[in-house]
């Protein structure tokens, strides 16, 4: 097998070629270095062998370098510049100086209580960052996307995760139904019969083969509801439901965050349901990046706050 003559040069000989074009000198080299001259005579023998140039040769006033040993010098210098970042650790992260653009993958019906909490967050935080925020679709390939570095981290609630990804539990929400206020079911009462038989608002789904975790539950029991309209974007659903006679069922949060502001009455569900459970989740390649670190903590610290205002929410409209 034949070696490249690069394969020869290690970080001891690219020092001694940084320091020998630097002094001009071997015997200055050799004082500097702390070694003997003879030592850092072979050592520039073997650079001339490895580089195929004399690299200093003697002038009027000593040794000058070669114009291969000007072009060396500043490889040389790049070379162990390249090595201290290598050998040292990153300079500390500090939100309020980074330009980062951050980018976090979550549903759409995260838009109208976390999301803004998170940009709060960030902005007070880190005004300089960026943050984009990619919404979660049946094509979107999250997975692959963490692991690329296309996304830092994800927010959801689907019930199965990829095993190899890190994830971290945000909070727990109860599942709740939306109507028109001026719907019969808000005086009659909702059953678990006229749940079933209603038309029902959904979103479109953004996992590729996946039930939703209402229509999973439901089935566990061996029950099915009638889907009747879809939507892609959550921001639509009270407008919807203010027009039309359609139940939505989704989060307590995102129901009580319209609450008032719509003609929407909020109802409980008509038959047991597990609770909605958020989490975060985020690849290996990133799990000790100190900026995704940071990320990490700006979005524990907004669920806990958009779960403490909902919960102040509820109670005052009980």
């Amino acid at each position: 097998m034949s070696h490249r003559p690069s394969d020869h040069l290690d970080t001891n000989l690219l020092r001694v070629l940084h320091t020998l074009l630097t002094e001009r000198s071997v015997t200055r080299t050799a004082m500097k270095l702390g070694q003997s001259q003879p030592a850092i005579s072979n050592m520039l023998k073997r650079l001339r062998e490895i580089t195929g140039d004399a690299i200093l040769v003697r002038g009027k006033n000593g040794m000058t370098a070669t114009e291969r040993g000007e072009e060396l010098l500043l490889l040389a210098k790049q070379g162990l510049s390249v090595l201290e970042s290598i050998a040292h650790p990153a300079p500390s992260f500090v939100p309020a100086q980074t330009q980062r653009v951050f980018h976090l993958g979550a549903p759409d019906y995260l838009s109208v209580l976390l999301i803004p909490l998170i940009m709060e967050k960030i902005r007070g935080q880190a005004p300089h960052a960026g943050l984009v925020i990619h919404s979660l679709n049946a094509g979107f390939d999250y997975a692959s996307a963490l692991e690329t570095g296309e996304l830092d981290c994800v927010i959801g609630n689907w019930p199965e995760q990829p095993p190899h990804l890190h994830l971290a539990h945000l909070f727990e929400d109860e599942l709740v139904c939306m109507v028109n206020h001026q719907h019969p079911i808000v005086k009659k009462g909702l059953s678990l019969k006229y749940y079933l038989e209603m038309p029902h608002l959904a979103p479109t789904p953004y996992m590729m083969g996946h039930r939703s975790i209402i229509d999973s539950a439901l089935a566990e029991q061996g029950l099915k509801r009638h889907i009747q309209m879809t939507i892609p974007y959550f921001g639509m659903v009270p407008d919807v439901l203010a027009r039309t006679d359609l139940i939505f069922t989704t989060s307590r949060s995102f129901a009580m965050h319209f609450v008032g502001q719509y003609p929407i009455a909020v109802l409980p569900m008509p038959v047991e349901m597990p609770k909605m459970r958020f989490f975060m989740l985020w690849h290996e390649r990133s799990h000790a990046a100190t900026e995704v670190q940071w990320l990490r903590r700006i979005v524990a610290d907004a669920s806990r706050e958009a779960m403490g205002a909902t919960s102040v929410g509820s109670a005052a409209s009980a």
